[in-house]
């Protein structure tokens, strides 16, 4: 029985840790980004709560405590709750009829042809690029050129494809000047309305904390135009400076369904692709189904490429 009680009497402060935990996962919407948009940088990394959830559950363990181990249940619960759909395998199956491909291959890229070389080697029908530079938009074109006949690009974005295009024209994010293209692309099971975009970059630091507006405007200007589209089949490709969490890109998200979450595997984070963190590079879609969607590997640039398999 003193063992018994012993057990009630250690891990107040674990249990407490745990009960902070689940109040942030219930109620991060809550969170206001008011105050340097501590909101959407917490749904951005929103994921990896996981962690701490996992430290916690440990702690409990170890020191022997009911009071941490029914608490850290609360959190655990959850977490589950809002991902374990995400991280189980054998999502999404059967055949497919397009391919795309997004990747943002950095203004800075040292060898675009070798980046260009793994992307067609991935076999997509479709590739948007984002953060082209205008001194190596050429090399891109040529490189591309044989694997993708068509073309469009506006900006610093741009979309390849074997399919014939048409409607392309730009898409205005608000920001005066092009990042961001729709075009309809004439795939054999179908046309389909695509859509590429790099939102403004988002920036995290001492003085300022987590700055989004600027992109938090453009995701509004993106969603109005995908909100008025005619064509029934869409598909976003793009590097959204965000992640699907972030309540800041609602009016994209609430439209479109991830393809990663639907057929894919994990949280398949993009960035930097060095260790990836986040997954802020994206296909999103409506009236298509996802087969597969998988994160490729590193190929020179600071974001990893992510593809998907979908059913017109």
């Amino acid at each position: 029985m003193q063992h018994l009680a012993g057990t009630w009497r250690r891990g107040w402060i674990v249990a407490g840790c745990a009960l902070v935990l689940a109040a942030v996962l219930a109620f991060h919407s809550l969170i206001p980004n008011g105050v340097r948009n501590l909101g959407s940088l917490l749904e951005t990394f929103l994921p990896w709560l996981g962690l701490p959830i996992l430290v916690l559950a440990t702690l409990a363990v170890i020191r022997r405590s009911a009071p941490a181990g029914i608490a850290v249940f609360l959190p655990a619960i959850l977490w589950l709750g809002m991902f374990g759909e995400i991280v189980l395998p054998a999502k999404g199956g059967g055949e497919h009829n397009l391919r795309v491909l997004t990747n943002n291959v950095n203004a800075n890229n040292p060898d675009p042809s070798a980046t260009a070389h793994r992307i067609i080697e991935a076999d997509p029908d479709v590739v948007a690029l984002e953060e082209m530079s205008e001194s190596q938009r050429d090399t891109w074109a040529g490189a591309l050129a044989d694997a993708y006949p068509y073309r469009t690009v506006r900006g610093t974005v741009g979309l390849w494809s074997r399919y014939p295009l048409t409607g392309a024209h730009p898409v205005d994010l608000r920001l005066g000047w092009d990042r961001a293209l729709r075009a309809v692309v004439h795939a054999p099971g179908g046309d389909v309305a695509v859509y590429v975009a790099h939102m403004p970059s988002v920036r995290l630091d001492v003085d300022n904390g987590f700055t989004a507006d600027q992109r938090d405007e453009s995701a509004e200007a993106l969603g109005e135009a995908i909100a008025a589209e005619p064509e029934p089949r869409v598909v976003l490709l793009g590097d959204l400076n965000g992640s699907v969490y972030d309540r800041a890109l609602s009016p994209i998200t609430a439209q479109l369904d991830s393809a990663q979450a639907e057929a894919g595997q994990g949280f398949g984070f993009t960035w930097p692709a060095s260790f990836p963190l986040a997954r802020i590079d994206h296909v999103l879609f409506k009236g298509v189904s996802p087969t597969h969607a998988w994160v490729l590997p590193a190929d020179g640039s600071d974001h990893r490429p992510v593809a998907a398999d979908l059913r017109l």
